[in-house]
C-alpha cells in the first residue's frame, strides 16, 4: 500500500511543481518570471504559481516592463514570448510594456486584466492568441500591428470598453467569436487582406454604427454580427 501511495505521489510531483523555470527583476525592481523556451536559447514570460488550472498566482501589479533580454547566470537570452496564461487574471496590472523582441502572445495570456486601459503590441509580434485579452474590459485602446498575420478565436472577446478597432491587412482571417460581446466598439475598419470572419465574431457588439468589409471578403459565418443592435 505505502509503495503504491509513493509511486502515486511521483507521479503528481511533475504536475505541482513550480512554473517557472526562473524569475529575474526588471530595471525598475519588479520580478518576472520566465520559462526557457527553443531548447534554452530563449526565454518565455510565464507566471509564479503552479501548474493547475486555478493556481496561477495573479502576481503581477501596476506597471510591468518586460525586457528584451535577459541575463541569468551569466547567460544573456532574448525573450521573445509572452506565454499562455502568463498575466491570467491580473486584475491589478494597469499597463504593459512589451519589447520589439517578442514575436507570440499566448492563450488566455492577458485574460481577466480588467485593470489594462491600454496596450500597444509591437512590430515584431505575429500571432495573437486565443482569448489572448479575453474579459479585458477596462481595455478602451489597443494597436494591432501590420506584423500580426494571426488572431485566434476570442481574442478580444468580452473587452466592453474598446471603441473602435482596425484590422490590419496582414491578417487574412477573423476567427470565431473574436470580438464577441464587445458592447462598446463603435467602429470597425477591416484590411484588404481578409477572406473570412469567422462564426459569432461580432456578436453582441450592440453598439456598432460603422463597419466596411472589403472586397476580398469571400466568407462570413454564422451568426458573425447577431445583435448588433
Amino acid at each position: 500500500m505505502k509503495k503504491h501511495l509513493l509511486l502515486f505521489a511521483m507521479i503528481l510531483l511533475p504536475l505541482i511543481a513550480s512554473a517557472h523555470d526562473i524569475e529575474v527583476q526588471n530595471a525598475d525592481g519588479v520580478t518576472i518570471y520566465y520559462n526557457y523556451i527553443n531548447n534554452g536559447t530563449e526565454l518565455a514570460v510565464t507566471f509564479r504559481g503552479d501548474r493547475w488550472y486555478d493556481s496561477y498566482s495573479n502576481e503581477y501589479q501596476g506597471n510591468v516592463a518586460i525586457p528584451e533580454e535577459v541575463t541569468y547566470m551569466n547567460r544573456t537570452r532574448k525573450v521573445t514570448s509572452i506565454g499562455d496564461y502568463a498575466f491570467y487574471d491580473c486584475k491589478g496590472l494597469t499597463s504593459i510594456t512589451i519589447p520589439n523582441s517578442v514575436t507570440s502572445i499566448g492563450f488566455r495570456a492577458f485574460e481577466g486584466c480588467s485593470g489594462l486601459t491600454s496596450i500597444t503590441i509591437p512590430n515584431s509580434v505575429t500571432s495573437i492568441g486565443g482569448a489572448a485579452f479575453y474579459q479585458c474590459s477596462g481595455l478602451t485602446s489597443i494597436t494591432i500591428p501590420n506584423s500580426v498575420t494571426s488572431i485566434g478565436n476570442k481574442a478580444f472577446s468580452d473587452c466592453k470598453g474598446l471603441t473602435s478597432i482596425t484590422i490590419p491587412n496582414s491578417v487574412t482571417s477573423i476567427g470565431a467569436a473574436v470580438f464577441e460581446s464587445c458592447s462598446g466598439l463603435t467602429s470597425v475598419t477591416i484590411g484588404n487582406s481578409v477572406t473570412s470572419i469567422g462564426d459569432w465574431a461580432f456578436l453582441g457588439c450592440s453598439g456598432l454604427t460603422s463597419i466596411t468589409i472589403p472586397n476580398s471578403v469571400t466568407s462570413i459565418g454564422n451568426s458573425a454580427f447577431y445583435g448588433c443592435i
